[in-house]
This record gives C-alpha cells, structure tokens and sequence, in this order.
C-alpha cells in the first residue's frame, strides 16, 4: 500500500509538474473506484489465492480476467464476437472446469512441519496450546504438525502437501 501511494504521488507530482491538467473531481472519484476495484481488490485476491490455491492454480483463475472483460465489452459495448474469441473462451472454460473438478482420494502421509498461519483444529491441526495461545478459531501460532496418515477427498494444492501411501 506505501508502495502505490508513494509511486502515485510522484507521478502525479511529476505530471503536474510538467504541466498537466487534473481531470474534474468526477472522473477522479471513478478512475479511483474503477482502480480500487480493478487493481486494489484484485491483488488482495491474488495474493490471498496464491498462499491458499498454490501459484498454479491462481495464475489459472486469474488469466479468466480477459474473458470477463471480454464479456463486459461484448454486453456493454457491442464488440463482437469473433471465432477465435469463442475458442479462446471455450478453451479457458474447460481448463477452469478441470482445475475446479479435479479432486482424488486416497490415503497419504504428510510428514511433520513446524509452522504458522491461521487454522481452525481440524484433521490437520491437532495440538495443545499453552493457555495464552488458546484465542478462539481461527487464530495463528507457532505449531508443530506430526506426520499423519490419513485418508480424505482433497485437491492436490499448497496446503496438502503429501507423499502417497502404497
């Protein structure tokens, strides 16, 4: 966040500085909205998708992007629709469907990890806390994960890591 505001008032010091107008208040409200949501909220998001989905699949969720433009130009702006553009998006959508869709089951072992982020007691997380650690679910500490086997539908993403049983 310093960093984008840092890089936005030099820029808008050296535009003004070499004589550039400022837009009406208007246009700046709507570029800051359209930005906010456009730029702001979308890294949130792919930040958020990388440390929970694994950079494959983020970068696959995310190169949709075009095609939900593509969509909003089409719906509001009367492009057309050209047959590469049909096949680039059917292309897109089975890739998205098999990402969504892929799911195995069998029984694997995760080897023991030392780690923080924030959990909720599950299968994965089972530990003792020190009475002070304890502040509800979910919350983040220090823990230990000892090697467990154990069976369960999962896709293969960052947070299960495992070698295959057998």
């Amino acid at each position: 966040m310093i960093k984008g505001l840092a890089a936005g008032v030099v820029n808008l010091s050296l535009g003004v500085g070499r004589g550039a107008v400022l837009p009406p208040v208007e246009s700046i409200a709507a570029a800051s909205v359209v930005g906010f949501f456009g730029y702001g909220v979308s890294l949130v998001f792919f930040v958020l998708g990388l440390r929970h989905l694994g950079s494959a699949r983020t970068g696959a969720y995310f190169s949709m992007a075009p095609f939900i433009g593509a969509l909003i130009a089409i719906g509001l702006f009367g492009e057309p629709v050209t047959v590469r553009l049909v096949i680039a998006a059917l292309l897109m959508g089975i890739g998205l469907y098999l990402h969504l869709a892929e799911r195995h089951d069998h029984e694997h072992k995760h080897d023991p990890l030392e780690h923080t982020h924030n959990h909720v007691h599950n299968a994965h997380h089972q530990h003792c806390h020190v009475p002070e650690d304890a502040k509800g679910e979910p919350h983040s500490h220090v823990h230990r994960h000892e090697a467990l086997v154990h069976a369960h539908a999962h896709c293969p993403d960052l947070h299960d890591r495992h070698r295959h049983v057998g």
